[in-house]
């Protein structure tokens, strides 16, 4: 895990990353800005379960590819998960919270997975395990309010005015944060990539 001081705010930012594009690093920079982080873990996980593996680009490609357009030095690329052994990230977090105890941990994820959050093993455990900020992607502004985690934890929501302040709440407390937003999907470029 990167280093890091006690009392900091730090944005935690997991994913396949396959490949990350400019909309991953619009993700990371609205987050470090909006939420007032001193660091964005960029969490390349070893892969995702509810995802085929079959086009997934080995961890190492896809670490050096982060690292390459991730420009904020406030960007910490990282894959420790890989060295748990696990890709489910209730465990991963919880894992984290044990090892860094004097830290303020946010976890950010984009819109169009609140769609599926529910799906994810123990998402509720998730929602209770650090407060969560959810940045608005193309195609999931409105489709973010019919989603199972925000109806669950409607009275948790906190107002994205008061994002900055985020870090200090008790899980679970989540916001949703308007702003601008890029079409790249990892998905859409890779199918370019296969049908060239």
């Amino acid at each position: 895990m990167p280093h890091v001081e006690s009392g900091m705010k730090v944005g935690l930012f997991g994913g396949s990353f396959n490949p990350p594009h400019d909309g991953h690093v619009l993700v990371a920079d609205i987050a470090l800005r909006r939420l007032g982080l001193d660091q964005l873990w960029w969490m390349v996980t070893p892969g995702n379960p509810l995802k085929s593996r079959h086009q997934l680009a080995p961890l190492t490609e896809r670490i050096a590819l982060s690292e390459a357009i991730a420009g904020d030095p406030r960007i910490k690329v990282t894959a420790f998960e890989q060295s748990l052994g696990q890709s489910y990230t209730a465990r991963t977090l919880e894992k984290i919270r044990e090892k860094n105890r004097a830290i303020r941990f946010v976890w950010i994820m984009g819109a169009d997975n609140l769609r599926s959050f529910h799906h994810w093993q123990d998402w509720q455990k998730i929602a209770c395990t650090f407060p969560i900020a959810v940045i608005d992607r193309p195609g999931a502004t409105l489709s973010y309010l019919s989603s199972k985690m925000a109806r669950t934890f409607d009275y948790a929501r906190v107002d994205e005015d008061h994002a900055a302040a985020l870090a200090f709440r008790k899980a679970p407390a989540w916001t949703f944060i308007h702003g601008p937003r890029s079409p790249l999907s990892s998905t859409a470029l890779r199918q370019n990539v296969n049908n060239d």
